[in-house]
């Protein structure tokens, strides 16, 4: 992560876990004197949710920004998570990502967004 700044949270995977989340995320941004998309509370809420859904114990919520742009990605650490809904992505498109992705590996889900930082 050379030349940005980054952080990254652990939390336990529980239904308060999207609203604590989105909060870290909120502060840092904050902290760093960046203007944060509107979006970005609900699009956190959304990752976070998603990866809760996988049903571990925790979540990893990881966060870094350069150039103008903030990407975000939650971690499941859920071996063999269940099917990703449909609409996840297409939600997060809707939320304001302009990129997004997932990832499903034998330790896990990843769940991606990057957005714009607000002008």
């Amino acid at each position: 992560m050379r030349n940005r700044q980054g952080a990254a949270w652990s939390l336990e995977a529980q239904p308060w876990a999207p609203r604590k989340g989105s909060a870290a995320v909120a502060d840092r941004v904050g902290k760093w004197g960046l203007t944060a998309p509107d979006c970005l509370e609900d699009l956190v809420r959304h990752l976070v949710a998603t990866v809760v859904a996988d049903g571990g114990r925790h979540v990893s919520l990881h966060l870094a920004e350069q150039d103008g742009q903030i990407l975000l990605l939650a971690f499941s650490h859920q071996p063999q998570p269940p099917d990703l809904e449909a609409d996840v992505l297409s939600r997060l498109r809707e939320l304001g990502a302009v990129s997004c992705g997932t990832e499903t590996a034998v330790d896990g889900r990843q769940v991606w967004a990057l957005l714009d930082l607000a002008a």
